[in-house]
């Protein structure tokens, strides 16, 4: 198992595992960062939230979390301005709002 790194191989299934191995790299690098920060406030989305919020918040992200992220990411690519802003804000509301958005999916595909 595992993601293999083949440096020059451009077959598309090694590409998509490169990209997601260097976006979960992404991922955990700004989430150690968040909870390194010493900063009493950080501003995600506009807004500024207590970092003990941020760390709990972040301290809650699981598996499930990074793969709403990535499916996040893959749907609104093409949107995003500013990635790590994004991503923070993403990780910040993950816990609370990953229920509702795969209630939603089940919600979606049932109704085929």
């Amino acid at each position: 198992g595992g993601i293999r790194h083949d440096e020059g191989n451009n077959d598309s299934d090694h590409d998509g595992e490169e990209y997601g191995k260097d976006r979960l790299d992404e991922i955990v690098s700004l989430m150690v960062e968040i909870l390194c920060t010493t900063s009493p406030t950080l501003l995600i989305s506009g807004e500024e939230y207590p970092i003990e919020l941020v760390h709990e918040r972040f301290q809650q992200i699981n598996s499930l979390h990074i793969q709403y992220m990535f499916e996040c990411l893959r749907n609104n690519a093409s949107s995003i301005r500013n990635i790590k802003a994004y991503m923070l804000a993403v990780l910040f509301n993950a816990p609370s709002t990953l229920s509702a958005y795969y209630d939603a999916q089940v919600r979606h595909d049932r109704a085929w």
